[in-house]
């Protein structure tokens, strides 16, 4: 019997000829991203068990992402420890408010050309997953696992099963992928594909650019997902090769290649959905929640601060005014993406719409600072999770949304797919 992608991945970074579902192996870690968060620990494990030695300075790299600019003493501690130990391993790919180019570390490490098929990725962030959109085996894990990569450069990883996702047909207009995303997620539930690999195949996943991509991998730990992973095609290839020389070797599943269950899906009966407090996976058709206020849209975040999410909801947003009482956040994922939205009018959409430019990074989307909800406040958010407290008080309400969706309820000041 043949072997899934993920399977042929673990195989060749373990140095091994086939592997198996549930075999543990122990395998080689091409790239570890580190931000602000979560590096504590690691490093201090780094420092205490290995002597403060680090396996490669050129494959860990270094993203403060999550409260930067510093949001308070205890955030601006996290950053310099972290670019204190980055300066003192010589660590070469440092990015942050000190360099000027920086935000989330997800769409940093894939849009500056660390992320190649058939690599493992690691890091100390649950939705490093994102990075399965290139073709790579890329999954969170701890930050004691992080600083034990740090050290050596290998982990151990327990195979996972694969559920395949094929998806064929086109998408009506008005849906995109995390409409197809949160289909999936409310379809599976929140551990409905624990410790998989969900594998995104079709006609429909082809057609999709590889922002779109990103979205689905990125939310791949919202069913409890090991990883997300699409078989890298020319358009994987181009955007690769355009960010990087070095050479890469892509995998794919063989055609025999066995799965746990496959769960299939017609792109035209897709609508337009929101996930409602206070799960990812609580998933109904926008229209059926048009008796729900808005308090803030926000558009941002790894799964809806890319430039493609800015330009949908550009879109929608040229030429209106968000409602009155609805605050309109506006925050790009990278300060490329940032730069590249000024420079393409895209600012101005937004900003004679009503909005506000909020600086690169994750910000308000695990409700750190930068849109922070108070209670009874409700928010309509491109973001991935909608938890209880996730965006600010544990009495506010998060419902995710596309940038499409998102953009039409800040006009209508309700919850709509419609503008």
């Amino acid at each position: 019997m043949g072997l899934t992608i993920t399977e042929k991945i673990l195989a060749r970074a373990a140095g091994k000829e086939t592997v198996k579902p549930g075999e543990v192996v122990f395998a080689k870690v091409d790239i570890a991203l580190a931000h602000d968060v979560t590096s504590d620990l690691a490093i201090d494990i780094v420092e205490k068990d290995f002597g403060g030695k680090v396996w490669d300075s050129e494959k860990i790299i270094v993203l403060p992402d999550h409260g930067v600019p510093n949001k308070d003493i205890q955030t601006a501690m996290l950053v310099r420890k972290l670019l204190d130990f980055a300066a003192a391993k010589k660590i070469k790919n440092v990015y942050g408010v000190e360099t000027g180019d920086y935000g989330v570390c997800h769409t940093m490490l894939s849009y500056r050309g660390f992320v190649r098929p058939g690599q493992v990725i690691v890091g100390a962030d649950s939705h490093t997953c994102q990075h399965g959109s290139l073709g790579a085996f890329s999954t969170g894990i701890g930050s004691t696992e992080l600083g034990n990569v740090f050290a050596i450069g290998k982990l151990w990883f327990r195979v996972p099963e694969t559920v395949k996702i094929e998806v064929n047909g086109c998408l009506p207009d008005g849906v995109m992928a995390k409409d197809l995303v949160l289909r999936v997620i409310g379809d599976l539930g929140v551990d409905g594909a624990l410790y998989m690999a969900m594998e995104w195949t079709g006609s429909t996943i082809k057609s999709l650019s590889i922002d779109e991509r990103m979205t689905l991998t990125n939310m791949a730990i919202e069913c409890g997902a090991k990883s997300g992973i699409i078989a890298p095609d020319q358009k994987t290839i181009e955007f690769v090769q355009a960010r990087t020389k070095e050479k890469f070797e892509p995998v794919y599943s063989d055609a025999d290649a066995h799965y746990a269950k496959t769960l299939t899906y017609q792109a035209e009966n897709l609508v337009p959905l929101v996930a409602k407090p206070y799960l990812p996976s609580n998933v109904a058709p926008a229209k059926d929640c048009a008796d729900v206020k808005v308090t803030q849209v926000y558009i941002g975040s790894c799964t809806g601060g890319k430039y493609e999410d800015f330009v949908a909801a550009a879109k929608i947003l040229k030429g209106q005014k968000k409602a009155a009482g609805v605050r309109l956040l506006i925050v790009p994922a990278t300060t490329e993406i940032q730069r590249r939205i000024i420079k393409d009018g895209l600012y101005d959409i937004f900003m004679e719409a009503g909005g506000v430019l909020v600086s690169a990074g994750c910000n308000a989307c695990l409700g750190y600072h930068g849109g922070i909800l108070a209670a009874g406040e409700v928010a309509v958010s491109t973001t991935n999770r909608n938890f209880r407290g996730r965006m600010g008080h544990v009495d506010s309400k998060v419902y995710l949304a596309s940038p499409l969706t998102a953009a039409k309820s800040a006009i209508v000041g309700y919850i709509t797919d419609r503008q």
